[in-house]
């Protein structure tokens, strides 16, 4: 956990992708689910600032 919270400090590109790729599945199980309006309706918001995250980390460096 550590080296997780490291990476993240330093802009190293593993724990930012992995971080962005969780809020893409995040996005998507929101998306999914029949249960809370709240949660579809933010969906699209949470899978784009993921999408978006994932370019912008994928030049940082390893």
């Amino acid at each position: 956990m550590t080296t997780f919270l490291s990476g993240l400090l330093r802009l190293r590109r593993g724990p930012w992708e992995m971080l962005a790729t969780i809020l893409i599945a995040l996005g998507v199980v929101m998306l999914m689910q029949p249960f809370f309006l709240w949660a579809y309706t933010w969906s699209f918001l949470v899978t784009l600032t993921g999408t978006v995250m994932f370019i912008i980390v994928s030049h940082f460096p390893e």
